[in-house]
């Protein structure tokens, strides 16, 4: 006993910083959030999806009301495809190119007077601007019916990402104004917020790896990967937030789960164990780089 009490355990000297370290806890979001309305006021005519169904990006969600939406694309459409007036001007044009052309033919043999050449020049061009305004005129008609399409889109509402539908807040024959029809997340890939002490902000970098815990049966280890850190830490507490991307393809982890999280070092299967504890008597020492305090090896 005497000569364990002359002992110096240094605590620490062969212990890593990383075995140290505890797990953090941290909350598993979904990677964004959208509150679906529509552009325009409307009612609703009908819904698509109900809540938990999944969705992609651009898939119906509901429609409203178009019926004079529907009209007046079929107005426009009609417009845009005539081309009776189109056809008469250039059918007119080609006639006075012509008419034209007879007349300098005729006008250089003398047959007739300058005069009458002038006024054929003259009817040909009345008749090359005429066709100009036909063509303007088929182009203002094309714009007029995309007009009336976007129009008739805006009564439509689609999903802007791929996600599950959260809520659906309105139902057929309610009024659209300000307030969403529906709530869309998505939960791939999935979001991961902790909170860490200021004492770490120079441990972590953006781009690096963290294994990720969920507090869900069956769900082991995963790997996440730092998006975000802080760069303003919050004085008050002296802690600054971390951001990662929690790769979620088969959609078996779902959105709102706790975890546990380590930014401290490697997992813990890869840590150095600490050494084994030397028990003498009822007392129990940490066998850790055993030194006597005048430099001489511990007699026997």
């Amino acid at each position: 006993m005497k000569t364990v009490s002359r002992w110096v355990v240094v605590v620490g000297a062969l212990v890593p910083a990383a075995a140290l370290a505890q797990a953090l806890g941290c909350l598993i979001e979904p990677f964004r959030v959208s509150e679906v309305g529509s552009p325009i006021i409307g009612v609703i005519e009908a819904t698509a999806v109900e809540r938990g169904d999944l969705v992609r990006a651009g898939q119906v969600l509901a429609t409203l009301r178009a019926d004079v939406e529907r009209q007046s694309l079929a107005v426009a459409q009609s417009k845009a495809q005539a081309v009776g007036e189109l056809r008469a001007a250039e059918a007119n044009a080609e006639l006075a190119r012509q008419k034209l052309a007879r007349a300098k033919d005729l006008a250089d043999k003398q047959f007739i007077s300058s005069q009458a050449l002038e006024q054929a020049r003259a009817e040909a061009m009345v008749a090359e601007n005429r066709l100009a305004q036909a063509r303007e005129q088929r182009d203002v008609y094309a714009r007029e019916h995309e007009l009336a399409q976007a129009q008739l889109g805006q009564r439509t509402i689609r999903s802007p990402i791929n996600g599950v539908v959260v809520e659906r807040y309105l139902s057929p024959g309610e009024r659209v104004e300000e307030k969403p029809i529906f709530r869309v997340a998505m939960i791939n890939p999935l979001r991961v917020e902790v909170v860490l002490s200021a004492a770490a902000y120079a441990t972590v970098r953006r781009g690096m790896s963290v294994m990720v815990v969920p507090d869900f049966p069956g769900a082991g280890p995963r790997q996440a990967k730092v998006t975000l850190v802080d760069r303003v830490i919050d004085g008050a507490s002296n802690t600054f937030r971390v951001r990662m991307e929690l790769p979620n393809e088969d959609l078996s982890l779902p959105a709102g789960l706790r975890c546990k999280t380590d930014l401290g070092g490697p997992p813990a299967a890869q840590r150095e164990r600490p050494p084994p504890v030397r028990r003498d008597g009822a007392a129990a020492q940490l066998q850790i780089a055993p030194v006597l305090a005048n430099g001489a090896p511990p007699r026997p």
